[in-house]
């Protein structure tokens, strides 16, 4: 199999619109938390709302880079690069089909004045949506990055991005910690892991694609 042209393209705009909307989430959620005097205080409207949307909207683009990915692997790596897509399919799947819920069915009137309702669609731990949320991000997303890692060596920006990328699914990993010792603050490593330095592996897979000679 051969990195085409169009392969190279598509690994470029997926890698900048994936940039972009982390960036537009990063802040967005920044602005959100700023005014709440306690972590544990939900965020807001509209804030809330464009948070869904954005994440919504952030899963096609991450799984089209690694299509890229995908694409680019040597043949001796590409049992990595297709394991690593199926995982991050499995957190769009995971990830879409949650936040639509949240933004559509927690806001109709049969579920939202239900006493039930914080216990399914809330992110206060326990909960239902806060379980897929961790299963998706700190497990799937994870192990996405996690064998993605092989399928780059050589030159020094493929090594920057294969280092990059086990940080990122380790420290995601570590954010189950917070399941285990039941503090959900712990699990903020996770999202140094998933919206940090992900973030950075995106800007770093952009540039290589960019710089990559299709076939």
């Amino acid at each position: 199999m051969e990195f085409t042209a169009t392969a190279r393209r598509f690994g470029i705009f997926s890698g900048a619109a994936t940039v972009i909307l982390l960036v537009a989430y990063a802040a967005t959620l920044t602005v959100g938390l700023a005014p709440l005097e306690s972590p544990q205080e939900p965020i807001g409207e509209p804030m809330i709302t464009m948070l869904e949307i954005l994440i919504i909207s952030m899963m096609p683009a991450m799984v089209a880079l690694m299509v890229a990915v995908h694409a680019w692997a040597p043949m001796h790596a590409k049992t990595f690069s297709l394991t690593s897509l199926i995982f991050m399919g499995l957190l769009a799947g995971v990830t879409c089909s949650l936040h639509f819920m949240i933004l559509t069915l927690s806001r109709q009137p049969e579920f939202s004045g239900q006493p039930w309702q914080p216990l399914v669609f809330s992110f206060e731990w326990p909960s239902v949506a806060y379980a897929l949320d961790i299963v998706g991000w700190d497990v799937f997303f994870a192990l996405s990055m996690l064998f993605a890692a092989p399928v780059f060596s050589g030159s020094r920006l493929a090594t920057w991005i294969r280092w990059l990328m086990i940080a990122s699914g380790v420290l995601s990993l570590a954010g189950l910690s917070g399941v285990v010792v039941g503090d959900m603050q712990v699990r903020n490593i996770g999202i140094v892991g998933y919206v940090g330095v992900f973030l950075v592996v995106a800007v770093l897979l952009t540039v290589f694609f960019y710089r990559a000679n299709p076939k």
